[in-house]
């Protein structure tokens, strides 16, 4: 069996470490990585999703933080902000400075993203195929308040927002700088036309799932594929699990609730989903999101280990299976 994913950080990291669990050997699982968090700080290219995936399905994550490296030390991070250097809310690790150093030197070099992150990808044995959405630049940028400014209003990287101010002031914009021009990376397509089964892990509706689905020629294969597309909730209640969801929600007046993101994701083939999986606590959501044309099944979300993990990759499985019948 094929699978596709589509992927954000933490949180679409840590399921693809339960789909591995849940896949046969002879399965082959190809992921297709959120670019649009990228950013460019101290000379180095940084791709934070990509390396969250590569690091998690590797063995190199920090688990408790979710991202960077294990067994990290940040002496480098102290030389800089000792030097003065900006930004200072943006911290490097000293072994995860690594990989941005050798990912800076081969884009350098005339590499693409794409061939870069491959090359990565050969040392950690992530046992999937990892994909950058595009191997064109796009970055995430979200419009705030700023009295000081004379249209009352100015623009922040997606990374300034979310690990400088740490998602505190209020969204009142979303901008994808680069998207409009942007191309999907070699493979992304026929990896989603080519499907048996397309899922979306829960990560960020707006900044992680959006973010790809809106780069031209992946919405469109997401809507024509043959294969079934089944997504995770990322919201239990009227939290999201982790992450910034709620601000982006609120903030672009999306209900934040698993039948809220269903019916901002929408239903093929004007959406992009067939099947949602959302808490068991929300299963008096699923007559609402049948409504919507996708079909929905209520069961255990929270990862809160490998097992459990595991166990909710196989129910996307099983919708899947029960939608392509």
């Amino acid at each position: 069996m094929r699978i596709t994913a589509l992927s954000g950080g933490i949180g679409g990291a840590r399921f693809l470490r339960g789909l591995l669990q849940a896949v046969s050997p002879d399965d082959e699982v190809t992921v297709i990585g959120n670019t649009a968090d990228d950013i460019w700080l101290f000379g180095l290219k940084i791709s934070p999703d990509l390396d969250t995936i590569m690091y998690t399905l590797g063995g190199g994550i920090d688990d408790e933080r979710g991202w960077g490296r294990d067994d990290e030390g940040w002496r480098a991070r102290e030389e800089l902000a000792a030097y003065g250097a900006q930004p200072t809310w943006f911290g490097l690790g000293d072994r995860d400075l690594a990989t941005h150093v050798v990912r800076t030197q081969l884009l350098t070099a005339g590499q693409s993203l794409s061939e870069v992150t491959q090359a990565l990808c050969r040392r950690w044995d992530v046992g999937v195929r990892l994909l950058p959405m595009s191997d064109d630049p796009i970055e995430t940028h979200i419009v705030i308040d700023d009295p000081e400014v004379a249209s009352g209003q100015r623009v922040v990287h997606f990374q300034e927002y979310w690990v400088g101010m740490r998602a505190s002031v209020p969204v009142r914009g979303v901008v994808v700088v680069g998207q409009a021009q942007a191309t999907p990376a070699p493979g992304v397509v026929e990896a989603l036309l080519d499907a048996d089964v397309v899922l979306v892990p829960p990560s960020n509706p707006i900044v992680s799932i959006g973010t790809i689905t809106g780069v031209e020629g992946i919405g469109a294969a997401l809507r024509t594929t043959q294969a079934p597309v089944v997504g995770v909730s990322p919201i239990i209640g009227r939290h999201a699990v982790r992450g910034m969801a709620e601000q982006l929600l609120a903030g672009l007046g999306i209900e934040i609730s698993a039948a809220g993101v269903a019916a901002h994701h929408g239903a093929r083939p004007a959406g992009i989903l067939d099947g949602w999986l959302v808490e068991e606590s929300d299963a008096d959501q699923v007559p609402l999101i049948a409504e919507l044309g996708i079909r929905a099944r209520a069961v255990p979300l929270l990862m809160t280990d490998e097992t459990t993990t595991c166990a909710m990759a196989c129910a996307a499985l099983d919708l899947a299976a029960g939608l392509r019948a």
